[in-house]
C-alpha cells in the first residue's frame, strides 16, 4: 500500500508528534470527508505500508524524528515558493526551507526527496521575470539535494475562488515562456522539471508531462519494483500519478496559503486545529458513539517476482 499524508494537510509541519504517535501504535483512524461517520483503520506496520508519501511546506518538525521511520519506504515533496506573507501567510522563510530540504535530502536520499515549485501565479508583483529569477536562484540553491522539480500553474476552484479572488489563471504564453526557461535551468542544475495536472501542454518546451507520483518514481525511492492498480486515485485521467490512501483531513492545514484547494475557510482550520490531539487515533477529534469503523483492505504493490537482466 501507498500512504499519502499531503492531499489534504501538511502534517510534518503541524502534526508530525500525531504520526510519530500513530507509526509507534502501529495504526491510524481515518474519517470519510463525504461520510463522516465512516471511519477507516490502517495499519502502520512497516509490512503493510510499501511506502509513505509526503507532501509539506515545512519538514522542519519531523527532521529530529526521522529514525522511526527508517523501516519505511520514503518519498517528500517540499514545495519551496518565492511568495511572501500576503499569499503564504504562515509558511517559514524560503531560505530556511531551503536548508531543511538539504538536511532532508541528506537523511533519506536524493532519489527519495522532490521539489515542488507550485503553484506559479503571475501578477503584477510575481512577474515571468521574478519567478525565472527566483527559480534559477533556488534551482542553484538545491542542485545536488534533488533530481526533481514539479511545477504547475494556479487553478481557480472553488475554494480558491472564495479565497483568493484577485488569483487570475496564467494565460498561454506566459505559460510557454515559463515553460521553457525553467527547462533551461533545470537543465543547467541537474534537475528534469515535471508538470503536474498540466496535460501534455507543456511537453513542446521539454518538461516531462507524465506525472509527478508516479509509479517510477516510488519505484527509485524505493529501490523496488511496483506493480499498482492501473485506475486507482487518477485525477480525472488528466495525469498518470497515484496518490495513495490519504491519511490527512481537509480544512486542518496552519500555512493558510490563499490558493489552497484543501481549506474552505480560515474559521474551520482554527477550529479544527483546536480539537487536534496527538495522542488521538485520528488526525482531528475523537471517535463518536455513531461512527462506523472499518479496517482497509492492504496488499503490497512491491513485485516479489525475480527478473533477470
Amino acid at each position: 500500500m501507498i500512504l499519502q499524508t499531503g492531499m489534504r494537510t501538511d502534517i510534518p509541519a503541524f502534526y508530525s508528534k500525531w504520526f510519530i504517535n500513530r507509526i509507534k501504535e502501529g495504526y491510524v483512524l481515518v474519517r470519510n470527508p463525504y461520510d463522516p461517520t465512516m471511519i477507516t483503520k490502517y495499519s502502520l506496520e512497516p509490512s503493510a505500508v510499501d511506502l509513505i508519501a509526503f507532501c509539506t511546506k515545512n519538514p522542519y518538525p519531523m527532521l529530529d524524528k526521522m529514525d522511526h521511520l527508517k523501516n519505511y519506504g520514503q518519498y517528500w515533496f517540499v514545495t519551496i515558493t518565492p511568495y511572501e506573507k500576503e499569499i503564504e501567510p504562515k509558511v517559514p522563510p524560503k531560505e530556511k526551507v531551503m536548508e531543511y530540504f538539504k538536511i532532508l535530502s541528506e537523511k533519506i536520499g536524493i532519489n527519495s526527496v522532490g521539489w515542488r515549485y507550485d503553484p506559479i501565479i503571475v501578477n503584477s508583483k510575481y512577474t515571468v521575470k521574478r519567478h525565472l529569477s527566483d527559480f534559477e536562484y533556488m534551482a542553484k540553491t538545491l542542485s545536488g539535494y534533488t533530481k526533481t522539480c514539479v511545477i504547475s500553474f494556479l487553478d481557480i476552484y472553488k475554494k480558491v475562488e472564495k479565497n483568493f479572488p484577485e488569483g487570475r489563471e496564467v494565460d498561454y504564453c506566459d505559460k510557454m515562456t515559463i515553460g521553457q526557461e525553467f527547462y533551461k535551468i533545470g537543465k543547467k542544475y541537474g534537475i528534469t522539471i515535471k508538470a503536474c495536472a498540466e496535460g501534455n501542454e507543456l511537453s513542446k518546451t521539454g518538461i516531462d508531462c507524465n506525472g509527478c507520483m508516479t509509479v517510477e518514481t516510488y519505484e527509485k525511492a524505493l529501490g523496488e519494483k511496483l506493480v499498482l492498480p492501473k485506475t486507482k486515485n487518477q485525477r480525472n485521467n488528466i495525469c498518470s500519478c497515484f496518490f495513495g490512501n490519504d491519511i490527512g483531513m481537509y480544512d486542518s492545514c496552519g500555512h493558510m496559503c490563499r490558493y489552497c484547494y484543501a481549506n474552505s475557510n480560515w474559521d474551520a482550520v482554527r477550529r479544527n486545529m483546536q480539537y487536534h490531539d496527538p495522542d488521538s487515533p485520528l488526525l482531528i477529534g475523537a471517535v463518536q458513539p455513531e461512527d462506523r469503523i472499518r479496517s482497509a483492505e492492504q496488499i503490497s504493490f512491491i513485485d516479489r517476482q525475480l527478473t533477470l537482466f
